[in-house]
C-alpha cells in the first residue's frame, strides 16, 4: 500500500492511502490556524481489518505535532482511537 498524502487547503483537507477507487480517506476541516477538526474517516471494505484506519489517525496526529495544532476529533472512529492512545493528549482538543 502506498504512503499517505495530505491534500491541504486554508478551509480544511485529507489524507488519503491506496489507489485511486480504492482509497481510504480521513477528512478535516479548519477552525483556526492552529485547530483541525477530523470529522470523517472512510475505509473501503478491501481494507478492513488491516490497520488502515488506525494509520491515517496516527498520522493525522503526526501531522499535528510536527505543525503545532490541536485535534478536535468528531469522527466517531477517530474518536475511538483517542480513546485508546492517551499519548495523544497533547494534541487533542477536548
Amino acid at each position: 500500500m502506498d504512503d499517505i498524502r495530505g491534500e491541504d487547503s486554508p478551509k480544511g483537507g485529507r489524507y488519503v492511502v491506496g489507489a485511486e477507487g480504492q482509497q481510504a480517506i480521513m477528512t478535516f476541516s479548519r477552525a483556526s490556524p492552529r485547530l483541525i477538526i477530523i470529522d470523517h474517516t472512510e475505509v473501503p471494505d478491501i481494507y478492513r481489518g488491516q490497520g488502515v484506519g488506525a494509520r491515517l489517525a496516527e498520522h493525522a496526529v503526526d501531522e499535528a505535532r510536527n505543525g503545532g495544532w490541536k485535534i478536535i476529533p468528531l469522527c466517531p472512529f477517530f474518536k475511538s482511537q483517542v480513546e485508546r492512545h492517551p499519548e495523544w493528549a497533547d494534541v487533542i482538543s477536548r
